[in-house]
């Protein structure tokens, strides 16, 4: 509770200090008896002025404006829809790759907090593991029981893994649509040709940012390139933790989720209650000064 103008409190004690130094000077008449009618009338008195001072303070506390104020937060995020892709082949369990790509990822998912997450994987076959998803502490929990192997460990089914992971945008709206794709192989599955995989990345306006982890030898760049060009993401590659760290960090800062948040002040005013109380107060003592 506050009140909008507290200088109106000082009111009372601006009363207080009238009634004792602002009399009016009126002309005095004596008469025989004048003690026992100041006996009398000082009951009448005091009441009359204890019932002044607290209308006064009343009023004050009505001109003082009393509120509450209660803040009302309307969060408009405009976040990202994001699909992350990861290959869990086989060669993912060499010198633990796919346990430093996954604590990498999961730093990842922290950093967007506003944004709707998917997971897929894939290996000899592809599929969608966790749709889009604002839950990302689901997706944090599922990624720590994927194991390599999970989805087959001798092929990778990567232009299948690309085509499932942008369908899932078939019924999007969102603005912003983007996929991080990240393997250590070249596709060898043969279930979907890459063009389709690509042209369905463009369809739904998917930007698709890839990333070749180990040696050049492993992944083929020029594969990789040409889907990032194609789809209006960047090509990224990753011989140490370090730098794919640095490169997931930069996808984060390239993709910034656009945060607007409207504040508005919900207020309550109690005004009316000292008011009330003053004004039946008022007509008590009107009362009481011509009862006789």
């Amino acid at each position: 509770m506050i009140f909008q103008y507290p200088i109106a409190l000082i009111l009372p004690i601006l009363f207080l200090i009238c009634l004792k130094f602002c009399k009016a000077k009126k002309p005095s008449l004596y008469f025989s008896g004048i003690n026992f009618l100041q006996k009398v009338t000082k009951k009448e008195s005091i009441l009359s002025l204890l019932l002044k001072v607290l209308i006064i303070t009343l009023l004050s506390i009505a001109l003082a404006s009393p509120i509450k104020e209660n803040q009302l937060v309307i969060n408009n995020n405009k976040g990202y829809e994001i699909s992350l892709i990861m290959d869990v082949s086989g060669s993912m369990r060499e010198n633990g790759k796919f346990d430093i790509v996954r604590n990498i990822v999961k730093d990842f998912l922290k950093k967007r907090k506003s944004d709707k997450i998917a997971l897929s994987i894939f290996a000899d076959f592809a599929y969608v593991a966790v749709p889009l998803t604002y839950d990302k502490k689901a997706i944090s929990q599922l990624l720590d029981k994927i194991e390599v192997g999970i989805a087959g460990t001798t092929k990778t089914a990567l232009y299948e893994a690309l085509f499932l992971s942008t369908n899932i945008f078939k019924t999007s709206h969102a603005k912003n649509k983007i996929a991080i794709l990240l393997t250590d192989g070249m596709d060898n599955a043969n279930t979907i040709p890459l063009k389709i995989a690509v042209e369905r990345a463009k369809k739904y306006g998917v930007k698709v940012y890839t990333i070749g982890i180990g040696q050049r030898g492993d992944y083929n760049p020029y594969v990789l390139k040409a889907i990032a060009k194609q789809t209006g993401g960047k090509f990224f590659e990753a011989d140490s933790v370090a730098r794919l760290k640095t490169i997931y960090n930069t996808i984060n800062s390239l993709e910034k989720s656009e945060i607007k948040t409207d504040k508005y002040t919900l207020k309550t005013y109690y005004f009316t209650y000292p008011l009330a109380f003053a004004l039946l107060l008022l007509l008590l003592l009107f009362y009481l000064r011509n009862k006789r």
